[in-house]
């Protein structure tokens, strides 16, 4: 019976599938909202991924333990997706994802379920550079960011503009990776942290290494989205 009435506090009471309008385009997502939620966070996948990806729900079903909202979408439509299969072109074109992200936050600042709440950005991989630039492009829209062995590199001159506080959450085998996001977080404002995961490398595949970087991006929402 206590373990029942455990799992009914943290249900979402909302966990749909939802269809956002953006300009000409129709994105598909999940949105799932925690009783009395404090916060939304818009999940950006790297190339290859999808909203299905297991490591992005394994985030998310921590967030939603904290009463933290999550939306999960893909950012190419499926006809975008069937010619990304063929020239591998529109997964890698990052000022296009940062400009759906922009449209997401904008569709969740209208609807009712998660109008009131302030909004931060997940990225992974080049997911990571999307969600800086769309970070930079309305500063006073987004409240926190968190890069999940991202390439905030990749947001370039963008990165001074972020006034969200960023985490740039790496794994310490990733070597290359870590390059980049240590080089990027002298870019970005003070506010901003580097955390490197011992032991993991790009995908967090080792044991345990998942946890620590779901744990690490749990508190920052927490912290900056309550």
């Amino acid at each position: 019976m206590q373990d029942m009435e455990i799992q009914n506090k943290i249900r979402p009471i909302h966990d749909k599938s939802v269809r956002i309008p953006l300009e000409e385009i129709i994105l598909e997502g999940r949105l799932t909202v925690p009783k009395t939620a404090h916060g939304l966070v818009i999940f950006a996948h790297g190339s290859g991924s999808s909203r299905f990806s297991s490591r992005n729900w394994y985030v998310a079903e921590i967030l939603h333990d904290q009463h933290i909202a999550t939306l999960l979408t893909d950012l190419l439509t499926i006809e975008e997706e069937q010619i990304d299969l063929q020239t591998r072109h529109l997964r890698f074109d990052i000022p296009l994802l940062a400009d759906r992200l922009v449209g997401l936050a904008a569709w969740a600042k209208n609807d009712p379920r998660t109008k009131n709440l302030k909004i931060g950005y997940f990225g992974s991989s080049t997911g990571g550079g999307a969600a800086l630039i769309a970070a930079a492009k309305k500063p006073d829209d987004i409240a926190a960011v968190v890069s999940r062995g991202g390439r905030p590199d990749l947001a370039g001159d963008d990165l001074p503009r972020v006034k969200a506080p960023s985490l740039l959450i790496v794994g310490e085998r990733d070597t290359t990776v870590l390059k980049l996001n240590q080089l990027a977080l002298t870019h970005l404002n003070k506010r901003s942290e580097l955390h490197i995961v011992p032991g993991a490398t790009h995908l967090f595949e080792e044991p345990g290494t998942l946890k620590i970087a779901a744990l690490d991006a749990m508190k920052w929402f927490k912290h900056y989205l309550e």
